[in-house]
């Protein structure tokens, strides 16, 4: 009789810990899954960006999306989405405009660019951890 008892015991350890290993693995795919949403998502707003600038700027997309941010034709908030574009895409040549911009003091997005964004673009266009970058752009 003791040893059924010692059998259900280790039967219901044993079927616990495969739900917990199922429910690790089951909580681990959805994020891979959302993550992967997440970075197409940035990828197809990256695009949507370019897109809108190429088509008012020669050159390629880092050179409009650069004329972009200059211009005083768009308003701050589409400068903005241009200057994490550019954050995005990780290009060097994109950090003389960035750095022009950035003056390190508090945002004010009533008045100037967004300090914080201007920031990461920056960190990114120097080489910084980039979770999308495995994405082809």
């Amino acid at each position: 009789m003791e040893k059924r008892i010692e059998s259900k015991g280790s039967n219901r350890f044993a079927i616990a810990r495969k739900v917990l290993v199922y429910g690790i693995l089951s909580c681990l795919a959805f994020l891979l899954v959302a993550f992967v949403m997440v970075c197409f998502s940035i990828r197809s707003s990256v695009k949507e960006i370019s897109a809108e600038a190429t088509q008012q700027y020669p050159g390629d997309r880092v050179e409009a999306l650069i004329t972009y941010v200059n211009s005083e034709n768009h308003s701050l908030r589409q400068r903005n989405r241009a200057v994490w574009a550019l954050g995005q895409i990780g290009d060097e040549r994109a950090l003389p405009v960035l750095s022009q911009f950035y003056t390190g003091e508090p945002c004010d997005h009533d008045n100037c660019l967004c300090q914080r964004e201007l920031q990461k673009a920056i960190q990114l266009c120097e080489g910084g951890f980039n979770a999308t970058a495995w994405l082809p752009r």
